[in-house]
């Protein structure tokens, strides 16, 4: 048998990065030397190689000391972004499986709409975005969730952005009738909509509280199957609490 090729390695990332764990294990820093010594590294050779971390942000220099820089901040916060990311892709996955629907997650953040997550099957298919969810959100569940969790003033604002338009022959006919129906809803109840996104789909958005920002969670079912609804969103309602504290943080995603 052949063996296995062995791979390439290239020492001076390897010194850099022996050089920025042993700075990790410094919180208020420490000096070169100390940082050479345990990082195994001759001190000269631990020079050049600071310089270039200090270059590139990774570590910056303060009354002598070595501290880690802001870049290693970013590549922490790149991490838990995609922690939380498989966290929430995972809590949408169990309600797809248990109910047997597509599940969606959507907030509104900076003035527009996001959908943050979808999980579907081959056999439960979500919706196809084949209009823009974001100019969009007049004629869908997920968006008319979000609108109706807003202030009026931001809801005019959105549509102002937004304009309210056909996408079927379903979909609300005007922006005046649209925010009399947002006015009338309950902010935190759920919203039903028939056919306003797309034909043949039914779909229903739950309000969820994660601070002061707008959230929202949403099954969608083709128009024959609209029966298991109501029993579907029910069911995801009465067990949603113990995923609020995956998808609160979903909010800052």
């Amino acid at each position: 048998m052949k063996a296995a090729p062995t791979p390439t390695l290239i020492g001076s990332v390897q010194r850099a990065l022996r050089l920025l764990e042993a700075a990790g294990a410094h919180p208020d820093g420490a000096p070169a030397k100390v940082l050479a010594r345990q990082a195994g590294i001759p001190l000269p050779t631990a020079y050049h190689l600071l310089r270039t971390l200090i270059h590139d942000d990774y570590l910056r220099r303060r009354d002598g000391l070595y501290v880690l820089g802001d870049a290693v901040e970013r590549l922490i916060a790149g991490g838990t972004l995609q922690n939380r990311r498989s966290t929430l892709e995972e809590s949408l996955a169990h309600w797809r499986d248990a109910i047997g629907v597509p599940v969606y997650f959507a907030v509104y953040r900076e003035g527009e709409i996001e959908i943050v997550a979808i999980s579907d099957t081959p056999y439960a298919r979500a919706v196809t975005e084949w209009a823009d969810f974001r100019e969009t959100g007049h004629a869908h569940a997920l968006g008319q969730c979000l609108l109706g969790q807003l202030d009026e003033s931001s809801r005019r604002d959105h549509l102002s952005r937004h304009p309210v338009q056909p996408v079927t022959p379903y979909t609300v006919p005007d922006r005046l009738t649209l925010l009399e129906r947002l006015a009338a809803h309950g902010r935190m109840e759920p919203v039903v909509e028939r056919q306003k996104y797309a034909l043949g789909t039914v779909c229903t958005a739950i309000p969820i509280t994660a601070g002061s920002g707008a959230a929202t969670m949403a099954i969608s079912l083709p128009t024959h199957q609209e029966s298991r609804l109501l029993p579907a969103v029910e069911q995801l309602r009465a067990e949603i609490g113990g995923l609020l504290g995956s998808l609160a943080f979903s909010i800052s995603i």
